[in-house]
């Protein structure tokens, strides 16, 4: 009798893929419960106040467990920072941009980040704490960032261009200047509604976009705004 022929061995190089995708999915997962909660504790307590040790605590997780992921803490606070970014980026810019170019989005634009700055008043804004903490501190938390504040003042400043290109801001209408005064609405909402706990922060925000838009706009641009604004409105009375 002839021997029955072998079974042929299971191939490996199948398996061991699907191991390792099966690791790195879960190791992605783990790693983003910790940014998570890195991002919730850096809101209340500011960059500063993030450790491996207190993060640790928060997930539950063992400290070399959590250094496994972020292998310093200045690695951690730079995977918030950026993390923070892409959250604001996602909530602010990107739903912004869905409206005409000129100023319906920028109007859009603003509108999105004070709504944004209205939810952070029980936790805080990491691009304004971390301005507090890290303002006279070089070093590559600083650069991170900073280089996201610039780049959405770069998105504002694209916006505010688009704007006067379109002829609803008057073409000598000072761009840097707009978005100096933008910023410093959104500074001053933080600082009342959060810090001093001011009644009608929203408010007094809100009039002054209106002021200056109206010191900014041209005809054109004011019946444009005007006209979008009332269409949005009835479309949402219905």
């Amino acid at each position: 009798m002839h021997p029955a022929p072998a079974k042929k061995a299971a191939p490996l190089r199948a398996a061991k893929p699907a191991r390792v995708a099966r690791s790195l999915q879960k190791g992605q997962q783990t790693r983003a419960a910790i940014l998570e909660a890195a991002l919730g504790l850096a809101s209340h307590m500011g960059l500063e106040g993030l450790s491996i040790g207190a993060l640790a605590d928060v997930t539950g997780m063992s400290k070399s467990g959590v250094f496994a992921h972020f292998g310093s803490r200045e690695e951690l606070q730079i995977a918030v920072v950026t993390e923070y970014h892409a959250k604001f980026e996602e909530e602010v810019f990107f739903t912004a941009i869905r409206e005409p170019r000129g100023l319906p989005r920028l109007r859009a634009m603003f509108e999105r980040w004070v709504r944004r700055v209205s939810v952070e008043v029980d936790s805080g804004c990491i691009y304004i704490s971390g301005a507090v903490e890290f303002d006279d501190r070089p070093g590559p938390v600083r650069d991170a960032l900073a280089g996201m504040v610039k780049a959405w003042h770069a998105a504002l400043h694209k916006a505010i261009v688009l704007a006067r290109d379109e002829g609803h801001l008057k073409v000598d209408a000072d761009v840097d200047q707009i978005v100096f005064e933008l910023h410093g609405l959104i500074l001053s909402l933080h600082h009342d509604a959060r810090f001093m706990r001011v009644p009608g922060a929203l408010s007094r925000a809100g009039n002054g976009f209106e002021r200056t838009i109206q010191f900014y706009a041209t005809p054109l641009g004011l019946e444009i705004d005007r006209s979008r604004s009332a269409s949005k409105n009835g479309a949402a009375k219905r």
